[in-house]
């Protein structure tokens, strides 16, 4: 059965975000015999969608980890488009606390309104299994400026793939991937330049070195990782643990079956209509 990601942003962090230096539109995954799940809609998920002619009406869940908006900004048209423009109740709605209720000064991130027009809402919070349209789904606890973000555990038939979310380095956080056949790695920024609350290089070869994961994936990518090359940070890594590990580049393809494989979307350039449209 097709496990495939479509990285639809491979940036992160606020200037990243800002300037649009790489796409931070999230992850959409296709799975479970062509259901679709949206992860992590910020800013620039709407326009890398059409630019590879996906119809967000063929959405049937979307999933926020936490309340930044490089995370989440573009969330309320994903529903809006899983909901066909809110005419259906349809479709699946997963986010933290912040997300969906706010804490403290961060959220709610999306409107009672959209809340209110998909099929189903789920408050996620770390130690939860999930059954997502046929994909268990294992939810994992992070430590992040956002204290309720969450990373995920997807179990597919094609073994397990793992997106942690931001969160800074501890072992005891790395061991909850132990067993991934695939590591999503967001690491923010180069060599050993930490800023709090998220990964550097260092600190994924670290992570890698006690998951030992068939592939590792850098994405949210900042700035400074940005101008450093963050396939030649992937590379280090790789040297130093020995797994395999790459930095994804915007619309490209992760296949995973019984052989992993890294391919760049088509793209196209014209004023696309999709059929689903009025």
């Amino acid at each position: 059965m097709v496990f495939r990601i479509t990285f639809l942003g491979t940036g992160g962090g606020r200037h990243t975000a800002m300037y649009q230096t790489r796409s931070t539109g999230g992850m959409l995954v296709e799975h479970s015999g062509g259901k679709f799940l949206h992860v992590d809609p910020g800013p620039g998920a709407l326009t890398q969608m059409k630019r590879i002619h996906y119809d967000l009406a063929k959405t049937d869940s979307a999933m926020v980890s936490h309340a930044h908006p490089d995370h989440y900004s573009d969330a309320e048209c994903v529903i809006e488009g899983m909901t066909h423009g809110g005419w259906k109740k349809k479709g699946h709605f997963y986010g933290s606390p912040t997300v969906i209720d706010g804490e403290g000064p961060l959220g709610p991130c999306v409107s009672k309104y959209h809340i209110g027009i998909v099929g189903g809402v789920t408050v996620l919070s770390p130690g939860m299994t999930l059954d997502i349209d046929g994909l268990r789904t294992i939810v994992c606890r992070t430590d992040h400026s956002d204290p309720t973000n969450v990373g995920f555990k997807f179990l597919s038939d094609e073994g397990i793939v793992s997106y942690v979310s931001d969160t800074s380095y501890s072992k005891e956080i790395a061991e909850q991937y132990i067993g991934s056949r695939v590591l999503i790695l967001p690491v923010t920024t180069p060599d050993s330049l930490r800023i709090p609350y998220h990964l550097c290089t260092e600190d994924a070869v670290s992570f890698i070195d006690v998951v030992r994961p068939e592939l590792a994936v850098f994405i949210h990518l900042g700035i400074v990782m940005i101008k450093r090359g963050p396939e030649k940070q992937a590379y280090g890594a790789e040297k130093k643990t020995g797994v395999k590990t790459i930095a994804v580049k915007d619309l490209d393809i992760l296949d995973i079956g019984k052989v992993i494989s890294v391919s760049a979307a088509e793209t196209y350039d014209d004023e696309w209509i999709p059929d689903s449209s009025p």
